[in-house]
């Protein structure tokens, strides 16, 4: 039997509110997987770092301070010297749909808005993971 789904779940910065962040680790835990929340005002090289130490599957962060743009290809940018390609870097919050695209140009996973369907996040996780096994 393969080991269950690892995410971390992330809040980088100085944005404080985390109460998205803990509901989605809450429903992810429900769904089967096993996840790490690393708390407030995390660097991402805390992130990176924390996420190279569990083996995890999925990196979610929560994102609701603008910094979006600096945030993702900074951690893509960690990942790839990390040599992490297989992780999956996911996120939500408050992310305007052009800046989800050029995002995910640059290998960012799908980015979830407020108000996202939980089953919606689980199955995107599930075959993401599923996915990035196979290779």
């Amino acid at each position: 039997m393969p080991r269950p789904v690892r995410v971390l779940i992330a809040k980088i910065g100085l944005d404080g509110h985390d109460r998205g962040a803990k509901v989605v680790a809450s429903f992810l835990r429900d769904a089967g997987m096993e996840v790490i929340y690393t708390g407030l005002r995390q660097t991402p090289e805390m992130v990176v770092n924390s996420a190279l130490q569990e083996d995890v599957d999925v990196i979610g962060v929560s994102i609701l301070s603008g910094a979006h743009m600096t945030v993702f290809p900074k951690l893509i940018e960690l990942l790839k010297e990390k040599g992490m390609n297989d992780v999956l870097l996911t996120g939500g919050g408050i992310i305007p749909d052009e800046d989800m695209k050029e995002l995910s140009a640059l290998g960012v996973g799908k980015l979830f808005p407020p108000g996202t369907g939980t089953s919606d996040l689980v199955e995107y996780i599930r075959t993401e993971t599923a996915r990035r096994r196979k290779f």
